[in-house]
């Protein structure tokens, strides 16, 4: 009863909100949206602490949705550890931003009914995406939260540059969302369901099988993997399919705290765990899961050492994350992954909700170079900064301490080769995400202001109704990976998941991350010190420092600073070459041909018709010379044929 009421009590809020949000008025749609969470966040974590107080898991079947030919699929909730941690975290974090939108949308001159709806709506989509039961349910979640994030970052739609984000985001999540669809129809193919009670007892069976392809042969069980991956890098913004993410900053910062923290962007690394009966039978698949993780960890924090926006160093920072939550799936540890996902949606959401509390007090500025010395003025907002930074850095005894420590670790504990390369990685990401992360608070709160006068005139520390989600965060960012490390990858972690996520016999890693020499423990605590240190040095000891080098190390600074050109690249590769085979089709195909040969015809008569017309002038002498004329010529045509 809980565990559905927490899933569908967001679908009901966003119906209320948006049909009847005109009726009743913002107020009244706002509660209704607010309520309808306030439900799912109490429903949701009794439903999870129900099952680790021994609940049996089990699937609620609430009905047949599609009977065709040998394809049956139901509506169906399954309750086991994996999903019921999901929907206890969603619930809870994106109630905490509903309510935070109240404030930070108090001001905005648009009805905010259709944006709470759109929140609801969001909210229930990814719910239903992490209690599904088969694959086509998660594939409704799956676009349903791409649908809501396309609407919510295009919701300032007078703003030419959040219309392009939802489009950006929406084109290069569907470019990704075609393997995940071919993989789904090739699961089918193959086990004869989509439902995961039949899939998953029956892959060990069909680990030899094949698919042939141009004269070659592929293991159909790495195929399907592939695909799948293919489409957890689109939803979760891996390296090449990353670029979306950044621009959907452009929409409203509880949007950026709901997709980049908590909701969809780790919808990829839910499907790789939820699918671990599948990928275990994968290895090959699973380098190159480890292979992208890794590379977009280190990738998206070299990025973040040099962005200004305050918003977009956050969203690098979660395609950073995001990656070490990949890396540690392809190394096998999908329990450690999970624990990741679970504590970075607490410290995250706190770092965007935050930002968004440093962007409400400096009137809509989001440029840390015309920040500095905010410390004074919003003092609430920079000490529960601090703490998601400390929690983002791994400084014990926060909860990324534990998470990605163990994610380190795991990689450390592979002992293969692109176990080794992950290790190297994500130890590098790990110093580089402390300088950022310090970056980003120093630039922003401490030394000399470089705000405008107008800005400082107006700061102010954000309303109760912005800044209790925020505290409730900062707890989570403090204790969510103490309270939840000994359940999710401690010694009696077999026993928690209870084959929620599957390790196959020859996978050791979760009892080989114990036995990790102390040096590899004690690594990422000294490297985020080292670039903590380095931050402060650079930005408070000698602020020109960062001057000096970036007109030093000019082409590197405006390599980084460009995002590595991926952007440029897409568009002399992709975009410029589809605009003119676009320009061809239209003039050729479509004005040429299609409009020209019909138009053509169209022509001839109209002008035929214009000179006919000439004939007709009224006159009956006229008319009485062309009759005779008539009969004279059939008169002259009958004698010449006798």
């Amino acid at each position: 009863m809980f565990y559905a009421l927490a899933v569908f009590a967001p679908l009901a809020g966003a119906l209320v909100s948006g049909l009847l949000g005109r009726i009743i008025g913002d107020k009244a749609a706002m509660g209704a949206s607010i309520l309808g969470m306030v439900v799912a966040a109490i429903c949701g974590p009794l439903a999870f602490f129900q099952l680790t107080a021994g609940a049996a898991p089990g699937v609620l079947d609430l009905g047949t949705w599609i009977e065709s030919g040998n394809l049956h699929v139901s509506w169906a909730l399954r309750y086991d550890t994996l999903s019921a941690a999901m929907v206890a975290m969603v619930s809870f974090v994106s109630m905490l931003i509903h309510v935070y939108s109240v404030g930070y949308m108090g001001h905005d001159a648009r009805p905010r009914y259709r944006f709470f709806a759109y929140l609801s709506l969001f909210s229930f989509a990814m719910l239903m995406l992490v209690t599904a039961n088969n694959l086509a349910q998660i594939f409704f979640g799956w676009e349903g939260v791409g649908l809501c994030s396309y609407l919510l970052i295009g919701y300032w739609y007078d703003r030419p540059s959040a219309c392009a984000a939802a489009m950006k985001a929406f084109i290069v999540n569907r470019v990704a969302d075609l393997p995940f669809a071919v993989g789904l129809a090739l699961i089918f193919l193959k086990f004869g369901s989509i439902g995961f009670d039949t899939i998953f007892p029956a892959v060990a069976q069909h680990g030899a099988d094949t698919y042939a392809l141009f004269g070659t042969s592929f293991s159909a069980i790495e195929t399907i993997g592939m695909l799948l991956f293919i489409g957890a890098m689109g939803k979760s913004a891996q390296l090449g399919f990353h670029v979306w993410l950044p621009d959907a900053m452009e929409g409203p910062t509880p949007v950026s705290a709901l997709i980049h923290a908590a909701t969809m962007v780790t919808a990829g690394v839910f499907l790789m765990a939820r699918m671990s009966p599948l990928m275990e039978f994968a290895p090959d698949t699973l380098v190159f899961v480890t292979f992208i993780g890794a590379s977009t960890a280190l990738f998206a924090a070299t990025v973040g050492c040099t962005q200004n926006d305050i918003k977009r160093v956050i969203a690098y920072s979660t395609c950073s994350q995001l990656g070490y939550m990949f890396a540690a799936v392809g190394v096998g540890a999908y329990q450690a992954s999970v624990f990741h996902l679970i504590t970075h949606a607490f410290f995250k959401a706190l770092l965007f909700l935050s930002a968004g509390s440093v962007i409400h007090a400096m009137s809509d500025e989001q440029d840390m170079r015309k920040m500095g010395g905010l410390a004074k003025i919003i003092p609430v907002t920079c000490t529960v900064m601090w703490i998601g930074n400390l929690a983002l850095a791994g400084i014990p005894p926060l909860a990324g301490s534990y998470s990605k420590d163990a994610i380190i670790s795991a990689t450390y504990a592979a002992h293969t080769g692109i176990g080794t390369y992950a290790f190297i990685c994500t130890l590098l990401a790990a110093f580089l995400t402390a300088f950022y992360s310090w970056r980003l608070l120093f630039m922003t709160f401490h030394g000399k202001s470089r705000a405008s006068h107008h800005a400082l005139e107006h700061a102010h520390e954000s309303p109760w109704v912005m800044l209790a989600p925020l505290v409730v965060l900062a707890f989570g960012a403090v204790f969510a990976g103490w309270a939840l490390n000994t359940w999710f990858i401690g010694a009696d972690w077999e026993h928690f998941w209870n084959g929620a996520i599957f390790n196959g016999p020859h996978n050791q890693i979760m009892e080989n991350i114990e036995r990790v020499p102390e040096w590899v423990e004690m690594a990422p605590l000294v490297l985020a010190i080292l670039g903590i240190g380095l931050a402060w040095v650079m930005y408070i000891a000698s602020p020109l420092l960062p001057i000096r080098l970036a007109m030093t190390f000019r082409p590197i600074y405006r390599f980084l600073l460009n995002k590595w050109y991926f952007d440029e690249l897409y568009n002399v590769i992709f975009v410029q070459p589809t605009i003119r085979l676009a320009r061809v089709f239209w003039q050729v195909g479509d004005v040429t041909i299609i409009d020209g040969v019909p138009n053509g015809l169209a022509e001839i008569t109209s002008d035929g018709s214009r000179q006919i017309v000439k004939i007709q002038t009224g006159s009956l002498a006229v008319y009485a010379f062309v009759m005779l004329i008539g009969v004279v010529a059939l008169v002259s045509i009958f004698m010449l044929s006798r």
